[in-house]
């Protein structure tokens, strides 16, 4: 016999497989839109390498960007106000080509 709780009404079940809960690591985003849809691009730079890797592609209505962008905003009030401020570079943030590393060589 299973030990499940009876669904509560407007509740949803979210599976998280394993492979999944382990997460893709990307430290670039790129966001492009249409008339009918966000596109976010998760990106993994490396160190010395010239060539990005796209990880993860979402693709969102305009109506759920929204909604995700005022839940970012969320948790990084939330994120604030027990960690301290996100510090931020005031000019335009731009990646290195070499990210501080040296440059590969095959």
């Amino acid at each position: 016999m299973e030990n499940q709780q009876p669904e509560q009404e407007g509740q949803i079940n979210i599976e998280l497989t394993e492979e999944i809960a382990e997460g893709i690591y990307a430290n670039l985003a790129m966001i492009a839109h249409s008339n009918s849809e966000f596109i976010i691009d998760f990106i993994r730079l490396m160190p010395g390498v010239s060539k990005a890797k796209v990880k993860s592609r979402i693709i969102l209505t305009p109506d759920h960007a929204k909604r995700l962008l005022t839940a970012l905003r969320e948790n990084i009030r939330k994120y604030e106000e027990a960690y301290g401020d996100i510090n931020q570079i005031e000019e335009a943030f731009r990646f290195p080509t070499q990210f501080g590393g040296p440059i590969g060589e095959a």
